[in-house]
């Protein structure tokens, strides 16, 4: 479990094809890899993660071929930015929203507004994705826990302060970039539960 806080913004220092996976080795900035343990969860761009290695100045995971499929994560590439959380240990602040790290699809930038105080992101989304997203509900957007600012019938925005903007990948992106988006799990149980429902 995670919460859409990024921890840090990591740099990838190797990635490699195998089969179906891809081997990724991940320099972080801000955690420390001593804290680090074999077989912990790290969210990758939203992505929860396995780590199979610490070495001394990266960690390595792997992403299999099911990851691949739903996430950007076969986009990225040596020197690329790569935004990190630890999960949520017990006792912690929940400061941003219930996050799985179990990603749903992907949205691609439609549009970028820089208002001064706030970035506004606009992301073309598929409609299976955009029917969990609602005004003012939460989505976690390349990891990153946000408000939803509005929604139409093809796309939805968020707003950015800078501190987001200066310490996450989001100020990075550029019209037609692909970012991996969790929708809320409180709807898609909700939907379940009523669906299922005998009348």
């Amino acid at each position: 479990m995670f919460t859409g806080l990024v921890e840090d913004v990591g740099t990838v220092a190797r990635a490699d094809r195998r089969s179906d996976a891809l081997v990724l080795a991940i320099r972080p900035s801000r955690i420390p890899l001593a804290e680090l343990t074999l077989g912990e969860s790290i969210c990758h761009d939203g992505a929860c993660l396995t780590l199979t290695d610490v070495g001394r100045d990266a960690f390595t995971v792997l992403a299999g071929a099911e990851t691949l499929a739903r996430t950007s994560l076969g986009n990225l590439r040596i020197g690329k930015r790569v935004n990190l959380e630890r999960a949520l240990k017990v006792g912690d602040r929940l400061g941003g929203h219930w996050v799985t790290g179990h990603i749903d699809g992907t949205g691609e930038l439609a549009t970028r507004r820089d208002l001064g105080a706030n970035l506004v992101l606009g992301f073309r989304t598929p409609p299976a994705l955009l029917r969990y997203i609602v005004e003012k509900g939460s989505i976690a957007v390349a990891g990153v826990s946000l408000t939803v600012n509005a929604v139409d019938p093809e796309t939805f925005s968020i707003a950015i302060i800078p501190h987001t903007r200066e310490h996450t990948t989001l100020g990075d992106l550029a019209i037609g970039d692909r970012v991996n988006l969790e929708t809320d799990i409180l709807a898609k149980h909700v939907e379940k539960l009523l669906t299922g429902r005998s009348v």
